[in-house]
C-alpha cells in the first residue's frame, strides 16, 4: 500500500478529519476546518507527504499551496479549492466535488471559504484565514 492509499484508509477507517503520511509514517488530527493545517504551517512543510483530508475549501487549498504536499486526496472538495490547487500545480484526487463548502450549521457557506473569496495568493489568504478564525473563536 502506498502512502496515499494508507492516508485515505486511515482517514476513512479512523474517523479522522485529516491524515498525513510520509514513508509509511502516519500522523492524523480530528480537529475541524483549517486548524490542523495552520498548526503544521507553524512548524514544517508537507513536502513529500501524502494527505487525505475530509473537506477542502478555498482556504485550505491556499494553505496547501504553502505547505506543498506531494499529493492530496479529499472526500469533498469545492470548485474554488480545485481552482487554487490547480493554479499551484498540486496533485489532488477526490470523491466528491461541490460548488462551495457549506458551514457546519448548514445555514450558509463556510466562513473560511468566504473569507478567502477575493484572495489571489496564499500570502494574501493566510492573514484573512487567521483573522476570520480569531473572529469566530474569540
Amino acid at each position: 500500500m502506498n502512502d496515499l492509499e494508507l492516508a485515505k484508509k486511515t482517514l476513512i477507517e479512523g474517523g479522522h478529519t485529516i491524515v498525513f503520511v510520509k514513508d509509511g509514517v502516519v500522523s492524523s488530527s480530528n480537529k475541524r476546518g483549517v486548524k490542523p493545517l495552520l498548526e503544521i504551517l507553524e512548524v514544517q512543510s508537507l513536502e513529500g507527504y501524502s494527505v487525505a483530508d475530509k473537506v477542502i475549501g478555498r482556504g485550505a487549498a491556499f494553505l496547501y499551496a504553502l505547505l506543498k504536499p506531494k499529493i492530496i486526496w479529499a472526500k469533498v472538495v469545492s470548485e474554488p479549492a480545485l481552482e487554487v490547487l490547480g493554479n499551484y500545480h498540486l496533485d489532488i484526487a477526490f470523491e466528491t466535488i461541490v460548488p462551495n463548502i457549506i458551514n457546519h450549521d448548514k445555514t450558509g457557506f463556510c466562513p473560511i471559504e468566504m473569507a478567502t473569496k477575493d484572495a489571489k495568493t496564499p500570502e494574501e489568504a493566510l492573514p484573512l484565514i487567521r483573522k476570520r478564525l480569531q473572529e469566530l473563536y474569540s
